[in-house]
């Protein structure tokens, strides 16, 4: 088992040295850049995975917003190294956005990746997971679905590659005045060369996510999978240079769709009063497929700037 171990991580390494250089040529010189490894929702769209997003900055690709299904394949595809990532950004814990980060991880573990990774993600409720208890549940070496896996979550273990999961909460009073932004972003991780925020959004009775991360003097805004109300997500994507925003349903649907995801209006409300110079349109489904001229219609009545569909391994530059 150990030798097919080894020769695994050989014939890994061998790709990706062969195609690590990829993805800066085929995203273009800009930088940074939001590369889409998942365009797609949960309903399992020929040609796309379900939601993720890698962010690079100086040729690398350091950042990974949301690991749905087929983004670890798409991953690969794109060049970048599972060693370069500084930080996992997690939307929310459904499946659609998480699937693949146990093959993410594993990954990791075969590429002898040296360093830890950060996983960050919304606290729990009764109807969810947190992202502790859930990357626990994947990797606990006892307990978990891949055992195998356990020694990145055990502090003693001889290798220096372990997964730091933590819950983004509101925090108190107090703490706020010194971690949160005025407009309710929580700050959560920062490098020398990037910050990255959270803000509570609605997603029916999920708790999830919107990203904001700041690289110099660009912003880059991920909506996820949130309803678009309450007002926050304007102030949030305020001057964004990029705002991705998931598509997931047409106009004039009701019910418990609405509920969990932003309709074209919204989409363009947000886009509009924010004032973001890129508009990005991810998390395409059936239902909003095939509807493209339809929705840029509605979101042109509040929105004027660049709208842009996004496809897998589609790169755009803020």
């Amino acid at each position: 088992m150990r030798r097919r171990g080894a020769a695994l991580a050989l014939l890994l390494a061998a790709v990706s040295a062969a195609h690590g250089q990829t993805a800066p040529d085929a995203c273009g010189a800009a930088d940074p850049q939001v590369q889409v490894l998942g365009s797609g929702g949960p309903d399992l769209v020929p040609g796309r995975a379900a939601s993720g997003y890698l962010v690079w900055i100086g040729g690398k690709a350091r950042i990974l917003v949301d690991a749905g299904g087929g983004t670890a394949l798409r991953l690969a595809e794109s060049g970048a190294d599972v060693r370069d990532l500084d930080v996992v950004l997690l939307t929310h814990l459904h499946a659609d956005h998480t699937a693949d980060l146990a093959s993410l991880i594993q990954a990791s573990v075969l590429r002898r990746r040296g360093r830890p990774l950060p996983v960050y993600g919304p606290r729990g409720n009764r109807f969810a997971s947190s992202t502790v208890a859930y990357v626990r549940a994947l990797l606990d070496g006892t307990r978990g679905a891949y055992r195998d896996l356990g020694d990145v979550l055990r502090p003693l273990a001889n290798q220096d590659f372990k997964i730091e999961p933590h819950d983004v909460r509101e925090r108190n009073r107090k703490i706020r005045a010194r971690r949160e932004e005025e407009d309710g972003a929580i700050e959560v991780f920062s490098k020398a060369t990037f910050r990255a925020e959270a803000l509570p959004v609605i997603h029916g009775v999920y708790p999830a996510l919107a990203w904001r991360i700041r690289i110099g003097q660009t912003t880059l805004v991920f909506t996820g999978d949130a309803n678009g109300e309450g007002g926050g997500l304007e102030d949030f994507a305020r001057g964004a240079d990029l705002l991705v925003a998931h598509h997931g349903i047409p106009e004039g649907v009701a019910g418990v769709e609405r509920y969990l995801h932003m309709p074209p209006s919204v989409i363009g409300r947000i886009a509009g009063r924010a004032g973001a110079k890129r508009l990005v349109l991810s998390h395409r489904t059936k239902a909003t497929l095939g509807r493209e001229t339809e929705s840029l219609e509605t979101i042109r009545a509040a929105y004027s700037g660049p709208a842009l569909f996004a496809d897998d391994l589609a790169c755009f530059s803020p």
